[in-house]
């Protein structure tokens, strides 16, 4: 599938958001954030979606009102690269970017790599995401893997007898955090915390244990025990928060590499007012940018997008140059494949 952009169709794509209303969500994406939102429960923003139970649609411009999987489906690789080929072969974007309110402790869980999903889940791909940190409550933790030298049969045990907390390995996280969930990772956000997912464009998940809660219908949640433990991978330690590395410095921008890996790299920008990074979308990858602190500017060939935190914008593989200016002291977040 080839690409039909031109300067109408190819520019920096916003979108309107798709809000979830799971157990465990609160209000602080309006509280916090400044998001307007439906009344009730919203736990998840799904910000740049192609998945599709939840797609986004464009805000603004040529694609206005369509969904991003429509996008793709006319630009191809004008929009995704040629980094991301073979999930424009299957018609599916590679990334999923997400707000998450964790106001209740979310389930213990993991997820599939690719290898796996394709077997069992019917061709399905895996899920490997990250977390950025955005708000944290005073002493939070959260379960990133199990206690070294836990083993299956010790986990299945204590799942049996509900001691699932005796097994699991919690790290203090603050804002401004990035913990790193390749996929075999047991993990579970608990309350307190709001954060920004970047993963695979998935939402296979395996439910090790729900804190023997009920949902809105009395029941409790399916879970899939036997799946979960034949994807864990238990020589993974768990490491906590992912150190920064320095890219480049200068006074007044610092650029560092969060994660990197074949399914998405993320990158974190400190700018200082008025600085300015320069970039190319050259076909081989779109890439995604976010605000998460301060205001910036994303400038190119057209209209001028403006960002505030937590903003995002999809700029498409094809797009070509394009600067990114920063309004006041802000951290930008850069997502590519």
């Amino acid at each position: 599938m080839h690409g039909a952009g031109n300067a109408t169709t190819i520019y920096p794509l916003t979108f309107e958001p798709v809000f979830r209303d799971y157990i465990w969500g609160g209000r602080r994406l309006e509280t916090l954030l400044g998001r307007p939102l439906p009344p009730g429960i919203v736990a998840e923003s799904w910000d740049i979606s192609g998945h599709p139970d939840s797609p986004t649609r464009v805000a603004t411009g040529h694609w206005k009102g369509r969904t991003l999987p429509e996008v793709m489906a006319a630009l191809g690789a004008d929009l995704v690269g040629s980094h991301s080929s073979e999930m424009l072969a299957r018609g599916r974007f590679p990334l999923l970017i997400k707000l998450l309110d964790a106001n209740q402790d979310l389930s213990v869980q993991v997820h599939p790599d690719d290898a796996y999903a394709a077997r069992h889940e019917r061709g399905e791909i895996g899920k490997s995401e990250m977390w950025y940190v955005l708000h944290a409550d005073p002493g939070y933790t959260l379960v990133h893997g199990v206690k070294p030298g836990v083993t299956r049969r010790q986990l299945r045990q204590a799942i049996a007898s509900d001691r699932v907390d005796e097994v699991l390995s919690r790290v203090p996280v603050s804002p401004g955090d990035t913990i790193d969930v390749p996929a075999g990772t047991v993990h579970a956000l608990l309350a307190g915390a709001v954060v920004a997912e970047i993963q695979q464009n998935s939402d296979v998940t395996y439910r090790l244990y729900d804190w023997a809660r009920v949902g809105s219908d009395g029941k409790s949640r399916p879970l899939h025990i036997d799946r979960a433990l034949d994807v864990i991978d238990f020589s993974r330690a768990a490491t906590g928060p992912v150190p920064p590395q320095n890219l480049t410095e200068t006074d007044a921008l610092r650029r560092q590499l969060l994660v990197r890996r074949p399914q998405f790299t993320t990158e974190r920008l400190i700018m200082a007012p008025g600085a300015t990074f320069s970039g190319r979308c050259d076909g081989s990858t779109f890439e995604i940018w976010g605000c998460v602190e301060g205001a910036c500017r994303v400038t190119w060939a057209g209209t001028p997008v403006d960002l505030a935190a937590v903003q995002f914008v999809l700029l498409p593989a094809a797009l070509g140059a394009f600067a990114v200016s920063a309004e006041g002291p802000s951290t930008l977040l850069r997502i590519y494949i």
